[in-house]
């Protein structure tokens, strides 16, 4: 198991880094986006209709990117200090236990992210043009992102090697 854990964590690292990198970038394109639609409305007094609707896409796919890597780099809400103050055999289940709890969380966006893109696929978001399947897309690209992450956590605390490497090190 631990030789599945080392051919796991390079390329879950890639795809988080590239998770954030996406996400940065439409973080990046959202500011621009608002800048345009207030220019527009104060300067141009012509306000553009259709950076609201991609404004608010563009926020699904960065947040939920966002909180996968999150997931991956241990940056979710957590009771730390109740944690570290617990005997090592409670430690190790209570992780164990929010590896499987985040598993089926990431499970259960992936499943009913994709029954809503599939169930809105054919119709049309009016003011951008696309399919509206397109807002229930990064639910579920986040979830299978945040359950391969918390698998990946799982089985590095199953094999006792949750501890060893600081994000910072391993990319």
């Amino acid at each position: 198991m631990h030789a599945l854990v080392s051919r796991m964590r390079p390329v879950t690292a890639v795809l988080s880094r590239a998770a954030l990198l996406v996400a940065g970038v439409g973080l990046v394109l959202m500011t621009v986006l608002v800048f345009w639609s207030i220019f527009g409305r104060y300067v141009l007094n012509d306000t553009p209709t259709w950076t609201e609707p991609a404004v608010l896409l563009l926020m699904s796919w960065f947040i939920l990117l966002g909180a996968a890597t999150g997931v991956r780099e241990r940056g979710h809400i957590g009771f730390e200090i109740g944690l570290a103050a617990s005997p090592p055999p409670l430690r190790f289940v209570l992780k164990l236990i929010t590896e499987v709890l985040l598993i089926g969380f990431g499970l259960a966006m992936l499943g009913f992210g994709t029954q809503l893109a599939a169930g809105t696929w054919s119709a049309m978001t009016p003011m951008i043009g696309i399919s509206q399947g397109w807002d229930y897309v990064p639910i579920a690209v986040g979830g299978a992102l945040i359950t391969l992450f918390s698998a990946e956590r799982l089985l590095m605390v199953i094999t006792g090697t949750d501890e060893t490497l600081p994000v910072a090190q391993e990319i």
